[in-house]
């Protein structure tokens, strides 16, 4: 993986697409494992989550359904606290396993200000999957992500649906940024 550059940054290699492909087997067959006969619906966060929900999925082999919900609370490389829907939720939550899906769980603040809205529809459960967690920048402690596939140190990534003000998400492998 070489060195890249997106607007005016540059990015090196962080995690290849095999690495990616091999955590995402290993988490859907831990869901598929705790799921088993009971049809969870998946709410893929976007913009950030599509690709990571798109392999995900192609992994469920148990009944499931996923929808979509359009959050966001990014701005260039910083996150605004700030957060935005723009796409709502049209499925009824109420007694049905809900899982959400995330590319990166970083301070928990999008989290933090959306699960209390899902909470409220009275779902049976209520797990998360995300493919990213930075531990270190994360301001809700309680915040738990039940189905992780990398813990990442507190930078700066982009690539597999996540971006750079816009560019990068189809870049099939995660690159850090490189500080001048």
């Amino acid at each position: 993986m070489p060195v890249i550059q997106v607007h005016d940054k540059k990015f090196g290699p962080f995690i290849g697409a095999e690495k990616i492909s091999q955590q995402i087997k290993r988490v859907a067959a831990e869901i598929n494992r705790d799921y088993a006969g009971k049809k969870p619906l998946f709410i893929a966060i976007l913009n950030g989550s599509f690709m990571y929900a798109s392999d995900l999925f192609k992994e469920i082999t148990i009944e499931a359904e996923i929808c979509f919900i359009k959050l966001a609370s990014y701005k260039g490389t910083k996150s605004t606290g700030n957060v935005i829907t723009s796409i709502g939720l049209d499925e009824p939550l109420k007694d049905r396993h809900v899982i959400i899906v995330e590319d990166i769980v970083d301070t928990g603040n999008t989290l933090s200000k959306f699960l209390p809205q899902l909470y409220n529809q009275q779902p049976a459960s209520l797990k998360i999957s995300a493919l990213l967690q930075k531990p270190d920048a994360l301001e809700h402690p309680d915040l738990i992500v039940d189905y992780l596939g990398f813990s990442v140190e507190n930078i700066f990534l982009l690539g597999f649906g996540l971006d750079y003000d816009g560019l990068g998400r189809n870049i099939p492998e995660i690159y850090q940024l490189i500080e001048d």
